[in-house]
Parts: C-alpha cells; structure tokens; sequence
C-alpha cells in the first residue's frame, strides 16, 4: 500500500480547566524529520509523541504544534501565605506610625484582610498537571492514527496517479519497439549511403571492412536494450507498489533510470516518428517523476 508523504490532522480535546488543540502537518522529506512544538511542563508528552510518530513514518517532514490553554474557574480557594505576611507587616507598619503620630485606627478584620490582592488564589489540586498530562498523552494515539488515515488516502490516490503513468510509459515503450523496428530499412540506407561518401575518395576499400563499419554503426543506432530496459523498469515499479512497505526512494531511482534511457533513445532515434515517441516518454517520465517525490 502506498502512503504520501503529505497529510494533516487535528483534535481537540478538554479537561478540567484546561483545553487543548493539536495541529500535525506533514510534507515530503528525504528523511524523517519531526518538529515537536509543545508547552513546557508536560511530562512524558513528547516522548510519546515521538515514539508514536518514529513508529508510524518512514519519511517526511512532520511538525506537531499542541496549544493549551487554562481557564481560572470559581471553585476552591486557598491563602496565599506569603502574600499574607507580607500585608499583615504592612498593617503592622502602619498601626504603628499611626500610633507614634498620635492618630487612632481602627483594627482591621480578617475580611479586609483577605480583600487584600493576593491573598486568596484559586486552589491547585496536587493531581491537576499528572492527569493532564495523561489525558494528552492518551490523545496522541487517535491523532496519530488520523494522521496516518489522511496518508493513506492521499496515497492511494497517488498511486492510482502513478499506476496511470506507468501505463502509459509501456504504451509508449512498445510504440517505440514498433517505430525502431519501422525505420530499419531507412537506417541501414542512411548508414550507407554516409559510409559511401566517407569512402568516395578511398582507392580501395575491403567489402570486409566496409561490413564491419556498417555492423558498428548499426549498433550504435540500435535502442533494443534501451526498450528492454524500459520494459524492465515498468516491471519494477509496479512490483514497488504493490509492496507493503515504504518504497519512495527505490521509485524515485527507478525514475531516474526511466529518464535516462529515454535519453538515450532519443539520442539514438535517428528517425522522426521515433524522436517524437522519446520525447513523449520523457514527458511523462518526468510527470511521473513529482508525483513520486511524495511517496513515502
């Protein structure tokens, strides 16, 4: 099965009085190269992130962004004790310059006290960060899966695209084996009729070493093994892709090596139906070629 290098996936999800929401997004990449974001504090979240991915990919480049917000809320209280001494000295400073300048004051109540800024917070469970963090480690495995899907879709829709363009390189490949074959007649004339004029002013010439010049000439014109290669690599291809496993890197050789013998056929086409066929293939080649570049 193939999968794409290129997919994106999001969650949400809440607890508590913290709320979260995951973004992933992957392009193509020689390799696997993760870019984890995640809030400082967490325990045990980006190695179980990471683990999930290095687990899941071969290749690709793969940034996670996690954004977490928390929400005060009216529940219990506690007294922030430092805060506390700090304006009981305060009270206590002032009730005495008070005094020293003759200035009664009446004696502040626990109410004005805790009025105070500061000195009552919001009470923290000692619990609160080990169950979020708990809660976002166990969101990594259906985000990681929904990940995974979207590769899957998007590489079976890839792989439709490049089964496609295989066929058509065959096509093409067995109209270039019956244009070689075609031009047969007009070649050995062509070889001639230049070995002739090479020759014209030569005295004598051995009818073996003008068979010899012809049979080299004609085998440096020849595309037999170019198509026969060709055919080889359509074979190979589709044998990468009906493999369960990563097979990115061997396509992408094996487009390469498409290209260059289509080079080469063209090179040695010496015939205008042929030349056309060869640029063709090149064309689709590399057509083939990008769509390769996202296949894991």
């Amino acid at each position: 099965m193939t999968h794409s290098m290129t997919a994106f996936a999001s969650r949400t999800g809440a607890i508590g009085a913290a709320s979260w929401s995951w973004d992933m997004r992957g392009v193509n990449a020689r390799g696997l190269d993760l870019r984890l974001r995640m809030p400082d504090g967490i325990e045990g979240l980006e190695p179980a992130l990471r683990a999930a991915l290095t687990t899941a990919l071969a290749r690709g480049n793969v940034t996670v962004n996690l954004r977490l917000q928390r929400e005060e809320t009216a529940g219990a209280l506690a007294v922030n004790e430092a805060t506390l001494d700090e304006v009981l000295k305060a009270l206590d400073l002032v009730q005495e310059r008070a005094f020293a300048m003759g200035v009664t004051l009446g004696q502040p109540t626990a109410a004005d006290v805790l009025t105070q800024r500061g000195v009552l917070i919001p009470a923290k469970s000692d619990d609160d960060g080990a169950a979020l963090a708990a809660a976002l480690i166990e969101d990594v495995a259906p985000l990681v899966a929904d990940f995974v899907e979207m590769r899957t879709r998007e590489g079976a829709a890839l792989e439709a695209v490049i089964r496609d363009q295989l066929d058509q390189i065959a096509a093409l490949t067995e109209a270039a084996a019956g244009a070689a074959q075609a031009r047969a007649p007009q070649v050995k004339a062509n070889l001639t009729a230049a070995l002739r004029r090479v020759l014209e002013d030569v005295a004598e010439v051995e009818p073996a070493r003008v068979a010899q010049e012809l049979a080299l000439l004609a085998v440096k014109s020849d595309v037999t093994e170019e198509i026969d290669r060709l055919k080889a690599h359509v074979a190979a291809a589709r044998a990468l892709l009906d493999e369960d496993k990563p097979a990115g890197r061997k396509l992408d050789f094996l487009a390469q090596e498409f290209n260059r013998e289509a080079n080469t056929l063209c090179a040695k086409a010496q015939a205008a139906p042929l030349t056309a066929i060869g640029l063709d293939l090149k064309a689709v080649i590399d057509q083939m070629r990008e769509q390769i570049q996202n296949v894991e």
